[in-house]
């Protein structure tokens, strides 16, 4: 592990496995912020591929950690256990950011010290390609529990969020081998506001192999996350209505794609799923 910087204000967190075509890139656009009072933490998650020639040439610019093969969710949890900053900015290792995306992030929380969590826009490559997001995605502002039942509007490379708030929430759900960022901030959203600082500074890319998100059968995920937050203590009556009509969609879309795949028992399984919670 590199030497720590003391006392940064920001931590940055780059969880990656198997990214050396491409990692390289995201530690530069960390690397020549305009903001300068941060540590960059790398955690490599048992990659097999260049990745550590790639981190070895950084020497002290960065601090490494290694660990086993254990999935996207241990490796941030890991570096939140080492950070040292007041506030945590997470980046994908397939994404980059915009020189201005930290000191923007740091004046937000300047002129709102009392916000918790902010994000930003976002660029979307794919392939190579700008495209637009649908009008589903676009990203609000405050309360945005209820918009994020049905699909994940926050970004984990676009958020900065103050190390306090993962005491009161928790941390990255280390059972869930997707979709643990939908799970986050559900728990976070359905008790604080998560602000929207509206210029894209990130470049989400996409259409690669090994994108997450690429993977099928994510909505078995959301919809554990969806029973984990209606059997929590953390929601309203309005909250729990909310998400336990969210679950009964979702697992009566699951339902049907296990009986189109003859998988009945499955299927039998999410429709009682979404019945038991009406009763929540």
């Amino acid at each position: 592990m590199c030497k720590k910087r003391e006392n940064p204000l920001v931590s940055v967190i780059i969880p990656t496995y198997n990214r050396g075509w491409i990692l390289k890139e995201a530690i530069d656009s960390v690397l020549t912020q305009d903001f300068k009072d941060f540590e960059l933490i790398v955690v490599d998650d048992g990659s097999t591929d260049n990745t550590q020639g790639i981190l070895n040439s950084y020497k002290e610019d960065i601090i490494v950690l290694h660990q086993g093969n254990k999935g996207v969710s241990a490796a941030r949890n890991r570096g939140i256990t080492s950070a040292s900053g007041r506030f945590i900015a997470f980046l994908d290792s397939d994404d980059l950011w915009l020189p201005q995306k930290l000191s923007t992030q740091v004046d937000f929380f300047n002129t709102n010290p009392e916000a918790l969590i902010c994000q930003t826009e976002e660029i979307w490559l794919r392939n190579g390609t700008r495209v637009n997001p649908k009008k589903r995605h676009k990203k609000l502002s405050g309360d945005i529990f209820e918009h994020s039942l049905y699909l994940c509007l926050v970004s984990p490379s676009a958020v900065m969020m103050k190390r306090s708030l993962f005491e009161k929430t928790g941390m990255f759900d280390e059972s869930l081998p997707a979709c643990e960022d939908y799970d986050m901030w559900l728990r976070v959203s359905c008790r604080y506001p998560v602000c929207l600082i509206d210029t894209p500074l990130i470049i989400k890319i996409g259409g690669h192999d090994d994108q997450l998100s690429r993977s099928s059968g994510l909505d078995r995920y959301r919809i554990q996350s969806l029973k984990k937050i209606i059997e929590s203590n953390f929601l309203t009556e309005e909250q729990k209505t909310a998400a336990i009509k969210a679950l009964k969609e979702k697992c009566a879309i699951y339902a049907n794609g296990c009986l189109k795949r003859g998988r009945k028992d499955k299927a039998l399984y999410y429709n009682d799923l979404a019945e038991s919670c009406l009763g929540c």
